[in-house]
């Protein structure tokens, strides 16, 4: 059978991986697929060290369009990031009779409503297994493993970059901006990490699962985003105390009126797996109605584990290029006329348990003072710890822990507890996950 032509858009660290996959597994991917894959051309930036590439019928160009536009090509990969020239090129592609394999969480998170219905209407197709999680096949689990369940919600450590943070952060007791350095040093954050650290790349891919996961448009305008910039080591020792580790978590939660959606420092109680997911893997937990919870581990980042990824969606490319479009499995698990028109809740109205920390003047009555204001916003303490004031030191720090409430009446307590005479500073507020 007449073999698959690949071109590549971008040879950097994926697309060499996938290359070097594709080769080095050549022939059992071609008995998995039903005919050989080949990558016939590949855009590359950097002419020269894209030479160590070149060969066995490889063709560089240093312009995209030449790969996009060329009749020959039956699939483009995109690995060059980032919103654009990527969305131009991808739309390109699609407009040519071309199918999509893209590993661009940002875009499609961003404009994968637009690029699916672009698809759709040529009847190719754009697969997107490597843009969530690395080698971890979450997409293909929840949108075809899963398909008998009504997904509940789903949490997962989806930053590699974070989690490592966190690890040594608590491993160490060493602060945010120490453990940062370290971390662009190994080569796990960019010398620009905010995107990593903000938990941005976290809300691009938890807005891909949760559109797989509930049937719903791509929203990720609409996501509660907060990252892991201001966190301090002494939250993550008092957390361990009380039982937890902290993860920065995407969530994602199904509700009558709509969907939760969002990416935050979260507390887990420690002997829940996911707490135990260290250094730069991920890990996505999903609850299902049937099936209960279930949890996909693996290299979340990295040349061939994502390579893996590309090249499993360029298998199934291949095994259904020839299949009628109303017969492939639907961009977002869902038939493109059943998405369901549920929109992001408020995050003012998501309800949360959370763990609080102030600093408070060390006298009678402050504590009563807190626990009045909690009370009034009809909001119950789990637990409480209280360190000691250093010597020559007048400030105590207390911890609360408090049972779910409203975010807005949260919101409220916190700026009257901020308000007293007795505390000292902000109250550090970060939310708490069972996951049970």
């Amino acid at each position: 059978m007449k073999p698959i032509n690949v071109g590549l858009l971008g040879l950097g660290t994926v697309g060499g991986g996938t290359l070097t996959v594709l080769r080095r597994n050549r022939e059992e991917i071609a008995r998995r697929a039903g005919r050989e894959i080949r990558v016939t051309h590949a855009a590359v930036r950097d002419m020269d060290k894209a030479q160590a590439y070149a060969g066995l019928g490889l063709t560089l160009t240093a312009d995209p369009f030449d790969v996009v536009n060329n009749p020959k090509i039956d699939i483009v990969v995109e690995l060059i990031g980032g919103i654009e020239p990527a969305r131009t090129l991808v739309l390109q592609a699609i407009a040519n009779g071309k199918h999509v394999v893209t590993a661009n969480k940002a875009l499609i998170a961003k404009y994968g409503n637009e690029i699916f219905a672009a698809a759709q209407e040529k009847g190719v197709m754009v697969n997107f297994e490597a843009a969530v999680a690395g080698g971890i096949p979450i997409i293909k689990a929840i949108r075809e493993g899963l398909a008998g369940n009504r997904i509940e919600w789903l949490a997962g450590i989806i930053n590699g970059t974070c989690n490592f943070i966190l690890s040594e952060m608590r491993d160490k007791g060493a602060a945010f901006d120490a453990v940062l350095k370290e971390a662009q040093a190994k080569g796990y954050a960019e010398a620009d990490p905010t995107f990593d650290i903000e938990g941005v790349d976290a809300a691009h891919k938890l807005t891909i699962l949760s559109a797989i996961a509930f049937g719903v448009p791509m929203q990720f305008d609409a996501a509660h985003i907060e990252g892991i910039s201001t966190l301090a080591a002494e939250d993550i020792q008092y957390a361990e105390e009380l039982g937890y580790r902290i993860k920065l978590l995407g969530i994602a939660k199904r509700h009558a009126n709509g969907i939760e959606l969002r990416v935050h420092p979260t507390l887990i109680p420690a002997k829940r797996l996911i707490a135990n997911v260290e250094g730069v893997m991920n890990a996505v937990l999903v609850k299902g109605d049937a099936v209960g919870a279930t949890l996909y581990y693996g290299a979340g980042a990295g040349s061939e584990p994502t390579a893996s990824a590309v090249v499993a969606d360029l298998v199934d490319v291949t095994r259904l290029s020839t299949a009628d479009p109303h017969h492939r499995v639907p961009h977002l698990a869902f038939q493109p006329d059943q998405l369901a028109a549920l929109a992001v809740v408020p995050m003012a109205e998501v309800e949360t348990a959370c763990y609080l920390r102030m600093a408070a003047a060390d006298r009678p009555g402050v504590l009563a003072e807190v626990a009045r204001i909690l009370a009034a916003q009809d909001i119950s303490i789990d637990a409480m710890i209280q360190k000691p004031c250093n010597e020559g030191e007048h400030l105590a720090t207390l911890v609360f822990l408090i049972h779910k409430a409203r975010e807005a009446a949260v919101d409220v307590a916190i700026a009257q507890i901020e308000a007293l005479p007795a505390i000292s500073g902000k109250v550090t507020r970060l939310r708490m996950e069972s996951l049970a």
